[in-house]
């Protein structure tokens, strides 16, 4: 071979790749050149730190405890117990969905492990960020184990987490175990738990949350420092959003953000979910006003059912019909109707009480019911209240929901201007007639039956004391004389004996007594065994051997029924009293239930004849 070879030729295939492989002047054998494909459309504006957009709710999420707000109580404790070293070993969180419970748990978590170059002690001022918190906070630290109880309910799974509570922790001071929603946890795995939870190492540390704090069982909460996180107000609730919004360039009318806040109930991320989907209501730099977000709420105009509310105290039918039926016409759920009516006999009952100032609501609509509130009694905003409850359940149960809330008008605007017990017996005693009933809205005034009779049943329970008749009841002493029959049925009554004073109460009539002998006749259907047991009881009490025999007939009356022939005569002489006779006849359909004594009040001035008091002088 020669020193120098001559250079080899590239193959075809690794040859010049700048000449075209097809001549673009040339059709192509299925049909014209294929059209150059075309530039990808730009991409949507990214935000400016180029990441994908984070809901308010996960944005805003508090970072120290002074963040957390409503919850200032708790925030206290914890800083005295790691302010003292007062540690607990495990912590239980509840409360209602979006106030912090998980958001508390990574706090402690970070506070229970925080560390930085001047603090190596648990602390509560996470201003700075300490070692450990950038993992803890990211979900990625070895010894901050977080857990759902949801996917992890079984008693195999909890024995295999707490296989490794016993090894120390790799990286920081403690080793976290945050368990969420932990009453979903299975009794076997509850029971598991305990022992661990009873005398857990010293570097382990329990801190668990949930929404439904009855189903733990007590012996896991004995066992644990608990704390109620509070739903938070609508006023401090309605300041963090207005913050949050002006933080994003947003503007939201302030009523808007009231709205917002009563629909989150308490729940902070309920709010900032709501106040998210307001914010792009409208373009930006525009305000979201109330009307716009009380349309993405779903609500009725609440200014709408305070005037329906209105017509209903007036009493007018025909007013409150059609309020509804534009309410209707809007979309308006009824059902969510008679809620908002609900609330508003609660916010009149309210603002009677504390003041306007107390519900939380516009000061023009706050004004509107506490006007109500102020002319209508608290009796009759009770029994509007009532109405409204059995009203909303026929409502949600009703084929025809909106008919049922149109019946419901009418039943409560018929009733608004019914007098109340007070004013009706107060008219009957003066024999002036009974006003109202008329509904406002044209209707007849009631005559016979209607709808009269449910209301003078109410009515006429209230009646009842002031007829009650005059019966001395007798005090029951125990006593071993016996000088009557009446004596042995005290007797009886006084020794609790219930099953022998029934019989002998009811079975019982007496045809002869004397001292240690009871002749009597038994009624129908009288025990077989009741002489035997009368005479024992008898021996048994007294001391001394009784005779007692019974007869074919002639027996008096048994206490049973002579009871009842005095109640039957004394119901006869009230129904002719002629007060009675007027309310009867007021009320048509009412019936007597029943008499009953009035106990005379204690340093009730007594009435004293001035003839008399004369003489006495």
């Amino acid at each position: 071979m020669a020193d120098t070879d001559a250079p080899m030729e590239p193959p075809p295939w690794e040859e010049d790749d700048a000449l075209p492989e097809r001549d673009p002047d040339t059709a192509d054998i299925f049909g014209d050149p294929a059209p150059a494909p075309a530039p990808p459309p730009a991409p949507a504006e990214a935000p400016a730190d180029g990441a994908a957009y984070q809901v308010l709710a996960r944005k805003y999420r508090p970072r120290t405890f002074e963040d957390l707000i409503g919850q200032e109580a708790m925030v206290r404790t914890l800083t005295n117990a790691f302010t003292t070293g007062r540690i607990a070993h495990a912590f239980m969180l509840t409360g209602v969905r979006g106030v912090g419970k998980t958001t508390t748990a990574r706090l402690l978590a970070r506070a229970l492990n925080f560390e930085s170059d001047t603090v190596h002690q648990p602390s509560v001022d996470l201003t700075h960020e300490g070692r450990h918190c950038r993992a803890i906070v990211e979900g990625r630290h070895m010894d901050v184990l977080e857990l759902d109880a949801a996917s992890r309910t079984k008693v195999d799974e909890m024995r295999e987490l707490l296989d490794g509570v016993r090894y120390a922790p790799t990286e920081a001071r403690y080793k976290v175990y945050v368990i969420d929603e932990v009453h979903m946890l299975s009794t076997a795995a509850f029971n598991a738990l305990l022992k661990t939870l009873e005398e857990p190492p010293p570097h382990a540390k329990f801190i668990f949350a949930t929404t439904e704090i009855r189903k733990v069982p007590v012996t896991i909460l004995s066992r644990c420092q608990r704390f109620d996180l509070r739903r938070v107000e609508p006023d401090v609730l309605v300041k963090h959003l207005g913050g949050i919004a002006e933080k994003e360039g947003a503007r939201v009318d302030g009523e808007g953000l009231a709205l917002i806040a009563r629909a989150a109930e308490g729940s902070v991320r309920d709010g900032l979910s709501l106040l998210d989907q307001a914010i792009v209501q409208a373009d930006r730099g525009q305000i979201v006003g109330a009307a716009v977000v009380r349309d993405m709420l779903g609500l009725a105009d609440r200014g709408q059912t305070i005037g329906l509310f209105e017509e209903v105290m007036k009493g007018q039918t025909g007013a409150a019909i059609l309020a509804f039926r534009t309410l209707w016409g809007f979309g308006a759920d009824p059902a969510q109707v008679m809620l908002d009516l609900l609330e508003h006999c609660h916010g009149s009952s309210v603002s009677k009480a504390l003041g306007p100032d107390a519900l939380h609501l516009p000061k023009d609509q706050a004004s509107r019911l506490a006007a109500i509130g102020a002319t209508a009694s608290a009796g009759t905003l009770s029994r509007l209240w009532q109405m409204l409850m059995k009203a909303y359940e026929e409502v949600r149960r009703a084929p025809d929901p909106s008919a049922a809330v149109e019946m419901a008008l009418i039943r409560i605007c018929y009733a608004a201007d019914l007098p109340g017990p007070e004013e009706a017996l107060k008219a009957l005693r003066d024999g002036e007639p009974i006003p109202g009933g008329s509904g406002g809205g044209g209707g007849m005034a009631p005559s016979g039956g209607g709808g009269t009779s449910a209301t003078g049943g109410g009515m006429f329970s209230s009646v009842q004391p002031v007829m009650a008749a005059a019966a001395p009841v007798a005090a029951v002493q125990a006593t071993t004389a016996l000088a009557t029959f009446d004596d042995v049925l005290r007797l009886i009554q006084t020794k609790r004996d219930i099953t022998l004073y029934m019989d002998v109460q009811r079975f019982v009539r007496p045809i002869s007594f004397r001292a240690g002998a009871i002749e009597f006749e038994p009624a129908p259907r009288a025990p077989a065994d009741l002489t035997k047991r009368l005479a024992q009881r008898l021996k048994e009490w007294t001391g001394q051997t009784w005779l007692v025999a019974t007869q074919g007939g002639g027996g008096a009356e048994s206490a049973y029924e002579r009871e009842k022939r005095e109640q039957r005569e004394a119901n006869e002489a009230i129904l002719l009293d002629p007060f009675v006779k007027s309310v009867m006849d007021a009320f048509p359909g009412t019936e007597l239930l029943g008499v009953k004594q009035l106990a005379m009040p204690q340093g009730e001035a007594v009435s004293v004849d001035p003839e008399e008091d004369g003489e006495e002088d």
